[in-house]
């Protein structure tokens, strides 16, 4: 009876840690979106998430790591598919993407990003960002070399570039939807250039 009674307590803690952060994680987004990074403020976190302002900073200790932390949250639903063959993975990889930017968060987060100042916090926060996509990303193409689908001189980080590119272009620049044949369209050109012969 002890025992589960010590355990309990120990879950306690652990869960309402996971129900604080996710609150926090929540309002910060909105408030992202809803202000951009001008307009974001810890304090303004604080109070939407009903949490004491040091509680954030003791947990994320600077603004910018709780807004990469937001942003990496929200982008948890972006997959990296396993699915044994590069030309599927890439396909479905750059099929979510799109479907993620079509949305409200996705869009706004992207625009968020791109219109980011380039003070060293926000650059920082912004390159960690990018850094953890990128490479959570290229174990696609890792796991493709180690099969033998691709040869070892291919740059994993290139040819993620080379493939998100194009749609990243698409909803922040031409501002142009993403139609559905372009990613199936954008990997076969990318996978037929990738092993041609020099």
């Amino acid at each position: 009876m002890v025992r589960m009674v010590e355990q309990e307590v120990r879950r306690r803690p652990g869960g309402r840690s996971a129900r604080v952060r996710a609150s926090v994680l929540e309002a910060a987004l909105e408030l992202l979106l809803a202000h951009h990074l001008e307009g974001f403020r810890v304090a303004d976190v604080a109070d939407r998430a009903g949490v004491h302002e040091t509680s954030i900073y003791r947990r994320w200790g600077t603004r910018e790591n709780l807004l990469i932390d937001a942003l990496l949250d929200a982008t948890e639903g972006l997959r990296v598919p396993d699915t044994g063959s590069l030309r599927d993975d890439l396909t479905a990889y750059a099929q979510d993407l799109a479907d993620f930017l079509a949305t409200p968060v996705g869009h706004a987060l992207e625009r968020t990003l791109a219109v980011a100042g380039d003070d060293p916090d926000t650059r920082a926060a912004r390159d960690r960002y990018w850094a953890s996509r990128s490479e959570r990303s290229q174990q696609m193409v890792v796991r493709a070399i180690e099969r033998g689908e691709l040869p070892d001189t291919v740059d994993p980080r290139l040819l993620i570039e080379m493939l998100v590119s194009p749609v990243h272009f698409r909803v922040l620049l031409t501002r142009e939807p993403v139609d559905p044949a372009m990613p199936a369209r954008l990997v076969d050109a990318l996978l037929d250039g990738a092993v041609s012969p020099r």
